[in-house]
C-alpha cells in the first residue's frame, strides 16, 4: 500500500524489485564501487592494452597482485572470483575479459592488519589496499581434516598490503599469520562460493 491507501501499480512494484536486485549485486565486487559502462568493441582488448595477452589467469594474478601500487593502472579492474578472473574497464571503453581459474587451485589474498582494514569478498588486484605494505610475515595453512601442513613459509606482503596464497580447491583449513610477537588465525575454505579476499585477520 502507498500513501493515502492507494494500491501500488504492478509495474512500479517490479521496477523497485529490479532496482533492489541490481543494488545488491554491487556488494559482491571487491574494493570497487561502480560498474563499467558499455564497452566500445572497436577498442583493443584489455589484455592487449595492458600487455597481458597470452597469459593465463594465474600468471595475470601473480603479476598484478605483486605490482607496485604506484604502477597500477587506473583503467583496469581485475576481480578474482573462485572460478574466474574478471578483467573490466571502469571507463567502459573496452569489453570485459574473463579468464578461467586453474581447475585444482584457489587464490586467496590476505591482508593482515593491526589497526585499519576494509570489507572485501572478491579480491580486486588493482584497487584493494591493505595496511601492511612490504612486511615480513610467517604464513601457515593446515588442513583441518588431515592435520597436514599446506603452507609454512615466511613471506613479505605485497606493496598493496596483501599476501597471495595459491591453495588446493575444496580445502577446509586454518590460516595463521605471525609478525614478530603478534599473530592471528582464521578458518579458510576454498570452495566454489568462498571469498577470495580475507581482510579480517587482526594481529594481536
Amino acid at each position: 500500500m502507498t500513501a493515502a491507501g492507494a494500491v501500488e501499480r504492478p509495474g512500479i512494484r517490479r521496477l523497485r524489485v529490479l532496482s533492489a536486485v541490481a543494488a545488491g549485486a554491487m556488494v559482491l565486487v571487491g574494493c570497487t564501487s561502480t560498474a563499467p559502462e558499455a564497452a566500445d568493441p572497436a577498442k583493443a582488448s584489455l589484455v592487449e592494452q595492458h600487455q597481458l595477452a597470452g597469459l593465463d589467469a594465474r600468471q595475470v594474478i601473480d603479476q598484478l597482485d605483486a605490482m607496485p601500487v604506484a604502477e597500477r593502472p587506473d583503467d583496469l579492474w581485475a576481480s578474482v572470483e573462485p572460478g574466474q578472473l574478471v578483467l573490466s574497464d571502469p571507463t567502459g571503453e573496452r569489453a570485459e575479459t574473463v579468464l578461467a581459474m586453474p581447475a585444482e587451485e584457489f587464490y586467496l589474498s590476505v591482508a593482515p592488519y593491526e589497526t585499519r582494514t576494509h570489507d572485501c569478498y572478491f579480491h580486486s588486484l588493482t584497487t584493494c589496499l591493505g595496511e601492511m605494505s612490504g612486511e615480513p610475515v610467517q604464513v601457515t595453512v593446515t588442513d583441518d581434516a588431515t592435520g597436514a601442513t599446506i603452507v609454512d613459509e615466511t613471506r613479505a606482503t605485497y606493496d598493496n598490503g596483501f599476501v597471495g596464497l595459491w591453495l588446493p580447491r575444496d580445502l577446509e583449513g586454518t590460516l595463521t599469520i605471525t609478525r614478530g610477537d603478534t599473530s592471528a588465525s582464521s578458518p579458510v575454505s576454498t570452495g566454489d562460493d568462498d571469498l577470495t579476499c580475507l581482510t579480517t585477520m587482526q594481529l594481536t
